[in-house]
């Protein structure tokens, strides 16, 4: 009685994990991918004047020191240059000590947080979505015959493209960690060479360059979920059954 019982409702879990696969493919893929299309022409995904997205970085430029005498500033040269020719210097210019921010913490651009936020959960959700119905049709694939493997192939194609799907949506994630680490060793060095204008103007451009990520970041989510549900919709009736049985192919 007891296995009997366990049997119905491991039946009762796969009938309904079957259900919701199927709504995910017929009705949420759809329905996101619109809510995806509608979100490219928000304002925030449309700005035409990149300048609004920038940050200002408030590390001011020290003044300059003077040298009390012209002698002291040769010996301190020609003290580096020994230091170069020994090997025992750095092959670098020596920066300004920090201790501590000017103005407290350096805040991050918050125009490009608030819209990585937005972006980071739709990013999540076609992965878990992609998961669940990667797992739907592996559960569907028969078991190893000899012949009559055409729809086991579609099945073994619709996993395989659901697989690069959720790793090509996990990059996203890496790229927007990426860009965070780089922005963070740019303005550190902006705090130890704040007289260096470059790694300012880098600042600025890889913000203008993450604001964009994102955007093309979006229409991909949005193009993955057409190509994911036009793909399973077409090839439905092979993932759900890919073997005739004998019966039919005597007809």
């Amino acid at each position: 009685m007891n296995s009997l019982l366990k049997v119905d409702n491991e039946l009762n879990i796969k009938v309904k994990n079957v259900i919701y696969a199927e709504n995910l493919v017929a009705s949420f893929f759809p329905n996101k991918l619109l809510e995806l299309d509608h979100f490219l022409k928000d304002p925030i995904l449309n700005i035409c004047e990149l300048k609004e997205i920038h940050s200002e970085i408030n590390l001011t430029v020290p003044d300059p020191i003077l040298l009390s005498n012209l002698h002291d500033g040769l010996e301190a040269q020609n003290a580096k240059k020994r230091k170069m020719e020994d090997g025992t210097g750095e092959d670098k210019m020596a920066g300004t000590k920090v201790f501590i921010m000017p103005s407290g913490m350096m805040k991050s651009n918050a125009k490009l947080v608030d819209l990585i936020e937005k972006v980071k959960p739709e990013i999540r959700t076609l992965i878990e979505k992609c998961n669940t119905v990667k797992m739907w049709v592996q559960l569907l694939i028969p078991r190893i015959e000899d012949g009559n493997n055409f729809g086991v192939s579609i099945q073994e194609e619709t996993v395989a493209e659901l697989r690069t799907v959720e790793g090509e949506a996990a990059s996203y994630l890496d790229q927007i960690s990426g860009y965070y680490i780089t922005r963070a060793k740019l303005v550190s060095k902006i705090a130890k060479y704040p007289h260096v204008e470059d790694y300012r103007r880098t600042v600025t451009e890889i913000d203008e360059k993450k604001y964009i990520s994102l955007k093309v970041i979006v229409s991909e989510l949005r193009n993955q979920y057409v190509t994911l549900h036009d793909m399973i919709l077409k090839n439905i009736d092979k993932i759900k059954k890919p073997r005739s049985s004998n019966a039919e192919a005597l007809y």
